[in-house]
C-alpha cells in the first residue's frame, strides 16, 4: 500500500524529518529503482553529506564525495548513472529524503 507523501513538483519531500527507509523504498519505486545494499549505501552517504554541507550534493561533488568514501569504483559517473539511470543527484537525493541539488537542472 502506497503512503500519502507531501512532495513538492519535483517529487522530494517537503518534509523532510519524516523520512523512514519505508519511505525511500516508495520513493525508489515512483523512480523504478529496485533497492539493493549498494543504494542503501549511497543513501547513507549521501545523507551524512547533507548533515556536513547543509545541501545535497549536485552530480560532481556527489562523485567526489562518493570516491572519497567508497572508492573510485563507485565513486565515478558511470556506475551511478547504472544504479540511478536517469540523474544520479537528483534521484538519489529524491530516494534520500533531501531536498532537490543545487546547481543540477
Amino acid at each position: 500500500m502506497a503512503l500519502a507523501l507531501a512532495l513538492d513538483d519535483d517529487g522530494y519531500l517537503l518534509d523532510r524529518t519524516v523520512w523512514s527507509p519505508r519511505i525511500a523504498e516508495q520513493l525508489a519505486v515512483d523512480e523504478h529503482i529496485e533497492l539493493t545494499e549498494v543504494h542503501w549505501a549511497l543513501i547513507a552517504l549521501v545523507q551524512a553529506y547533507f548533515v556536513e554541507f547543509e545541501h545535497a550534493p549536485a552530480m560532481r561533488p556527489l562523485v567526489n564525495w562518493v570516491k572519497k568514501h567508497r572508492g573510485p569504483n563507485e565513486g565515478n559517473s558511470r556506475f551511478l548513472h547504472q544504479l540511478f539511470p536517469v540523474s544520479p543527484a537528483k534521484q538519489l537525493a529524491r530516494i534520500a529524503g533531501l531536498p532537490k541539488p543545487t546547481k543540477c537542472l
